[in-house]
């Protein structure tokens, strides 16, 4: 069983079990149908998948590798608030009429800060110090900024990252507010150990640790049964994840870069309800 079948297998467990549920309060998300979409979550999870022993995606159902590493690169290297550079439909429903989600994610990578060494945007700025002072514990990126979630469609979940570099391997902390677990968790892991990767790759080191930390781990109620179900089935290896090890630029990566080896999955699971 791989690593990330058996974290996400225990941590479904805990919320189902000794989760709080927000049944007779309040709350914002919506199904299709307009019926209140509620959920039982645990607060601050954290999880920790250590990148230097497999990659850690499930196997109990597939996750699509190639469109997870398409949005995090539309996000961090395209720096894009536009879901017309992207190949999913996944943030159609937070676009406006010319495609734009306001001023979240990848806008608020692109606007440059002043440092003592110049101008750089939070990308770079991580770039620069990885390759130029490893050592620093200073190496953050936050997208959250209070000034202009005004003017964003749907503020970040996954809205820091804290890099540190121990010997030659390059760790992460994944901050999330809110993870939807069923339909989102898996998925941003996927995403953030490829961009430790990423980074590791042009930076001269290795991938080492990511640790996943959740504000809000939540199952939505008409996704308990699914999860139930879900936690149930047999699970695989886990797959090789195989980088162009040729390209030496972050600003170079394409999707057509990374390939998975020997990745055996469970049947997808069509047609997920999902909450807005």
């Amino acid at each position: 069983m791989a690593i990330a079948d058996k974290i996400f297998i225990e941590m479904c467990k805990d919320i189902i079990d000794e989760g709080f549920s927000s049944e007779g309060e309040k709350v914002r998300p919506r199904w299709e149908d307009g019926a209140e979409a509620h959920t039982i979550k645990k607060f601050a999870v954290v999880n920790r998948y250590d990148l230097s022993k497999e990659f850690p995606i499930l196997t109990l159902r597939p996750t699509n590798l190639k469109a997870a590493i398409d949005e995090i690169l539309w996000i961090w290297q395209k720096k894009s608030n536009n879901i017309n550079q992207l190949n999913s439909h996944i943030w159609d429903s937070w676009a406006d009429e010319n495609g734009s989600i306001g001023k979240a994610y990848g806008y608020q990578l692109s606007i440059k800060h002043k440092y003592k060494e110049g101008l750089f945007d939070q990308v770079d700025r991580v770039l620069f110090d990885l390759k130029n002072n490893p050592s620093s514990r200073r190496i953050i990126t936050n997208i959250y900024n209070h000034e202009d979630l005004n003017e964003m469609n749907l503020y970040p979940c996954a809205y820091s990252m804290t890099f540190n570099v121990s010997g030659n391997k390059l760790c992460g902390i994944l901050n999330q507010r809110s993870n939807d677990v069923l339909v989102a968790n898996n998925w941003n892991v996927v995403q953030y150990a490829v961009l430790i990767h990423m980074f590791a790759q042009v930076s001269g080191l290795e991938a080492g640790e990511l640790v996943h930390v959740i504000a809000d781990a939540h199952i939505y109620d008409r996704h308990i049964p699914i999860i139930k179900e879900l936690i149930k089935r047999e699970a695989y290896p886990a797959p090789r994840l195989i980088i162009n090890s040729n390209v030496k630029d972050f600003y170079d990566f394409k999707v057509e870069d990374f390939q998975l080896e020997g990745y055996q999955t469970g049947q997808q699971i069509k047609k997920i309800p999902v909450a807005i």
